[in-house]
This record gives C-alpha cells, structure tokens and sequence, in this order.
C-alpha cells in the first residue's frame, strides 16, 4: 500500500506534527548531542520544541487546519524562549531533555489552542515543553547526555511555529522506503502576531 493511502472506505490520511525549530548555533549544538547519545533520531529529526505531537488526520483536513495554524499563529504575540540544563521523565519514559525556564506558558497556550483544531486529540502524558536530546537508548547513554548538556543555556526570540507531515502514521520517527530515510517535511511556517 503506497504511504498515506487509506485501506478501503477509508479517506487518505497524513501524520502531521507542529514544532518550533531550535534555531542555529544552540540547535546544532543539540542535534550532536543528539547523535552522540545514540538516539537513533539523532541526525535525523533537528532539535525542536514539539507543540503537536504526531497526530493522523485526513489528508483532506489539511487546509482547514493550516488555517487554524494561522489563526493560532497571528493570536500569539512573539515570545522569548529561554532554554537552561536538562531533565528527565525518568521513571515514567526514558528521555533526557533541554528544560525550558521561560516561555513555558506562552508553549503551553499555543499546544493547547493547536490541540482545540482539526487535530483535537487527547493527551497521552500531561504537556511539558522540552528539548529532547536523548531517547531510545540506554541507562547509560542516557545519564552521559543529562550530564554533558547540564549547564546548556540558550535564549532566543521564537517568531514563528513550523507544521511538518509525514506520509505514515506513527511517532517522530523516519520510516524507510527503498532503504533511504522518509523524511518529516516542513510544510508551512505560521509567523505569530506582533
């Protein structure tokens, strides 16, 4: 079955995601931690601020939900986003991340207005604005990015949020076709009001 069609009966879907890119020099910075860790996203998906998480909707929802992107997007004035040492959901999941020290309702506003449109979905954890830099690895690999990002800071002006899709449903990951990596693709940038 060709990625993102529907069994039969069933209109075509699409995984779509919104994220707030960690701009350069700290999201490069991150991005090697990242594949230092082992993680095996690392390299693969850039260091981001996730606010929707991988939700499926119909391929045809797409428009109505871009609009609701924007209309989000122009409703929130730009913000400062603050990012200092690292965190763990350790016990509950094994992920270290970069903890947010401010911007963190601003973040919380905007998942929650994203969450209200065509991809309303429940939540399977509370939200918790972070910047995961390990996942998916060992205990081990997991207490060495904790320490080595711990005195990590970062602030930066945050002007816009990004939707990515991806043709097949599932989590952040990077399904392959033909051996090469399927690729979550930008598919629009929504500036936030002034």
């Amino acid at each position: 079955m060709e990625a993102g069609a529907a069994p039969a009966g069933r209109p075509p879907t699409v995984t779509v995601g919104v994220a707030i890119p960690v701009p350069a020099p700290w999201g490069d910075l991150l991005d090697r931690a990242r594949l230092a860790s082992g993680d095996p996203l690392g390299g693969i998906v850039p260091a981001h601020l996730t606010l929707l998480g991988p939700t499926e909707m119909p391929r045809a929802a797409l428009p109505a939900f871009g609009e609701h992107l924007a209309s989000v997007a122009a409703a929130c004035p730009v913000f400062d986003l603050h990012l200092r040492g690292t965190g763990s959901f350790r016990p509950v999941t094994e992920v270290v991340f970069v903890a947010v020290v401010d911007g963190i309702a601003v973040c919380e506003q905007l998942e929650s207005a994203i969450r209200s449109g065509p991809a309303e979905r429940e939540r399977t954890f509370p939200y918790h604005p972070h910047i995961t830099i390990a996942h998916n690895v060992s205990t081990e690999a997991l207490d060495r990015a904790f320490n080595a990002l711990a005195g990590f800071e970062a602030k930066f002006r945050v002007e816009s949020f990004t939707l990515y899709t991806h043709p097949n449903p599932g989590a952040w990951s990077f399904e392959t076709l033909a051996g090469a990596p399927v690729p979550w693709t930008p598919r629009g940038v929504f500036p936030l009001g002034t």
